[in-house]
């Protein structure tokens, strides 16, 4: 019996050594892994400040201003000024049509009764 235990012992120890090496596999894979996901992540954040800077440079004021006097005969831009903004009272919205009325109320005699009650 005693001789049972310690060779139950003997391969538990045996088990849980094996699984330890195992999960430290699967935990220097994943430290890796992890590490790649951060240097691409940096990557993407390099990328991404070098496009707004290209975007800040492409948008100058003074370039897309040249830009709209080169292009002018196809294009036909000009400065804006108040003047080429309307009213909102300018504006002329459609009328919505009025549904077919159904269920009429005679408000007259409604009124009527009501003047009676008083």
């Amino acid at each position: 019996m005693r001789g049972l235990l310690h060779v139950v012992a003997f391969l538990s120890v045996i088990a849980l050594a094996f699984w330890a090496y195992q999960e430290n596999y699967h935990t220097q894979d994943a430290l890796s892994e992890v590490r790649q996901l951060h240097r691409e992540i940096g990557e993407a954040h390099a990328r991404l400040n070098v496009l707004g800077a290209e975007w800040a440079y492409l948008n100058r004021p003074d370039r897309l201003r040249d830009l709209a006097d080169l292009n002018f005969d196809r294009l036909g831009l000009l400065p804006l000024s108040p003047e080429a903004f309307g009213r909102v009272d300018d504006v002329a919205y459609p009328l919505r049509p009025l549904g077919i009325i159904t269920d009429p109320i005679d408000v007259s005699s409604d009124a009527a009764t009501d003047e009676e009650a008083l």
